[in-house]
């Protein structure tokens, strides 16, 4: 009984790890507000959420160009933009870095989604909204299936979270995602979690350092107290008898 319920929990764990997205953003977040986004989807949806041009064709070059001057045009710094395939469909992906995650918003790679992240009672808090905007092309009904997700690597200890839909994964990753149908149709998905305002990496630095300085202290004193104790043994002993 134990062994079928734990292969039945991998099953489950692996099911869950195999969910697929027709678009997707996912970011990582410093506390400072910068990080990287990766973006990706089919192109019917780039054009829908972002504005991007389909290609003609099967030519994905102009596509390509397009997204990554709309990315760059916004003060991203691309890292890469290429178009992929997966069961026969094509997929664009981006990646790039940016400087703040409050001021993709007002950027036109970003039409989308509206994000910020706030000081909040001793915490940093990000929170938003992702929706189509209004007056792009309409998308056919083959371009409707699926999901989409936004996902955040968060940088620090995440206290709560607005209805993620896995809840805290991996100590420090929250998502939401909702039908490509239902986002094209208008539908929003808000989102939201409040974290440490300190950066794990900078609590483990700082951990390491008071470590090393504690062990370097006790080394200090304790070859102190031995050299103490040597010097005051040496004092004790008789003088040695002069040659006559």
């Amino acid at each position: 009984m134990a062994s079928r319920l734990a292969i039945f929990l991998l099953f489950a764990a692996a099911l869950r790890g195999c969910v697929t997205y027709e678009y997707e953003h996912e970011f990582w977040i410093r506390v400072d507000g910068s990080g990287t986004v990766y973006v990706s989807g089919r192109p019917a949806l780039w054009a829908a959420f972002k504005g991007l041009a389909r290609p003609e064709g099967s030519d994905a070059g102009p596509t390509l160009e397009k997204a990554r001057a709309l990315f760059e045009g916004s003060g991203l710094h691309v890292r890469r933009a290429t178009l992929t395939r997966r069961r026969g469909r094509p997929y664009l992906f981006v990646s790039a870095d940016f400087d703040d995650v409050n001021k993709l918003s007002a950027t036109p790679a970003f039409p989308d989604l509206h994000i910020a992240l706030r000081p909040a009672e001793g915490r940093l808090r990000i929170e938003g909204r992702w929706a189509a905007p209004a007056g792009r092309p309409e998308v056919g009904s083959d371009e409707r299936d699926g999901l989409m997700a936004v996902r955040f690597h968060l940088p620090s200890k995440i206290y709560e979270h607005d209805n993620a839909i896995d809840g805290v994964e991996r100590g420090n990753i929250v998502s939401w995602r909702q039908d490509v149908a239902q986002a094209l149709d208008g539908k929003a998905l808000a989102f939201g979690a409040s974290l440490d305002a300190r950066s794990i990496l900078g609590s483990t630095v700082r951990l390491f350092a008071s470590a090393i300085v504690a062990a370097l202290l006790i080394l200090a004193a304790t070859l102190y107290f031995v050299l103490r104790r040597g010097q005051r043994l040496k004092n004790r002993l008789p003088p040695a008898p002069s040659a006559s």
